[in-house]
C-alpha cells in the first residue's frame, strides 16, 4: 500500500500541506457565496491551508471572497495569488499585487505567481518579485504554466534560480510533464502544483479507475487526486462546498497498492516523448 506524504517541501525549507484548496470560479455566482466560504473554511480545519487564487478569477471576486473567509485566520493559511502576464512588467507586478493584497484583506502573500509567461521579459518580472520580497509584501515567488523550456529560460536569469514552485495542469489524464518537466523540476527540488487535478470532474464512467475505486469504497474522484498526491506532487482541487471539500481530504488517506498503480498506467500510460505543456 502507497499513500501520499502530508507535506512537501518548498526550496527554502519550509514544508507546506500537499493538499490545498483551489479557487478558480469560486466567487462568480453570489448565492453560492456562503457555501463557497464554508467550504474553503472547512478545508482549513482540515489541514488544507494551502489556498490558491488570481487576480484573474472573476477579476478579483475569488480573491475577495477568500479574504472573506480566511479572515481572523490569515496566520493559519499558506496563500498563494497570481499575475497575469500582461501586468507583469515591473510597475505593474507591484501594483496588481498591492490590489491582490486590499482584495484579500492581508498584508502579505506567501506565494506570488506569474500566471503564465507573455511577452514582457521575466527579468522585469523578477525585479518587481524582488522588490516586493524585500518590502514584506510576498514571501517566497514562483510561476505557473512553464513548461521544461521556459524554465530553463528563467533558472538563467540572475535570481530566476530562486523560484519555489511551477503551477501546472497535471491529473491522470494529462501527464505530459512526467516527461521532461518533472524529472527536470526534481533535480532542481522545485515542487510542482497541480491544478485541476481531477479534471474538473470530466471521469471516465468505466474502467480501471472505477474499478480502483470500487475496490476500495471511494469515488473515482478521490482515486484521482490520490494519484497525484502519491506523485509527491501538491494538488489545489476546487470545492465549492463543504461535502465536497471532506471528499477530497479523504483522498489523502487513500492508500494505492501496486496493482492500482499498474492498472491506471494502463488505462492512463504515461508519456513515451515530449508534449506540448497542457493549459486550461
Amino acid at each position: 500500500m502507497t499513500s501520499a506524504p502530508d507535506t512537501v517541501p518548498l526550496p527554502s525549507g519550509e514544508r507546506i500541506p500537499l493538499l490545498g484548496q483551489g479557487t478558480w470560479r469560486i466567487g462568480d455566482h453570489p448565492r453560492r457565496r456562503a457555501d463557497e466560504i464554508a467550504a474553503l473554511r472547512r478545508g482549513l480545519d482540515l489541514g488544507m491551508t494551502v489556498v490558491d487564487t488570481a487576480e484573474m478569477y472573476g477579476s478579483g471576486a475569488s480573491e475577495e471572497l477568500v479574504g472573506e473567509a480566511i479572515a481572523g485566520r490569515r496566520d493559519d493559511v499558506f496563500l498563494v495569488s497570481k499575475v497575469l502576464p500582461g501586468n507583469a512588467d515591473r510597475s505593474g507586478t507591484i501594483a496588481a499585487c498591492e490590489d491582490s493584497l486590499r482584495r484579500l484583506g492581508t498584508d502579505r502573500l506567501d506565494l506570488y505567481l506569474l500566471h503564465w509567461r507573455g511577452r514582457i521579459p521575466l527579468e522585469e518580472t523578477l525585479e518587481a518579485f524582488t522588490e516586493l520580497a524585500e518590502s514584506g509584501k510576498i514571501r517566497h515567488w514562483g510561476v505557473s504554466n512553464f513548461d521544461a523550456s521556459d524554465m530553463t529560460d528563467l533558472v538563467s536569469i540572475p535570481g530566476g534560480d530562486g523560484v519555489a514552485v511551477n503551477q501546472v495542469l497535471y491529473n491522470l489524464t494529462r501527464r505530459g510533464v512526467e516527461y521532461d518537466l518533472m524529472p527536470w523540476c526534481h533535480r532542481r527540488n522545485i515542487p510542482l502544483m497541480a491544478y485541476s487535478p481531477i479534471e474538473q470532474g470530466r471521469l471516465p464512467r468505466t474502467g480501471a479507475l472505477r474499478e480502483v475505486a470500487q475496490a476500495h469504497d471511494a469515488t473515482p474522484a478521490q482515486v484521482m487526486l490520490a494519484w497525484v498526491l502519491r506523485q509527491g506532487v501538491m494538488a489545489i482541487p476546487k470545492a465549492g462546498r463543504v461535502g465536497h471539500v471532506e471528499e477530497n481530504r479523504a483522498a489523502l488517506d487513500l492508500e494505492l497498492t501496486s496493482e492500482d498503480l499498474a492498472a491506471l498506467d494502463g488505462a492512463f500510460p504515461p508519456p513515451t516523448g515530449p508534449v506540448p505543456l497542457d493549459i486550461l
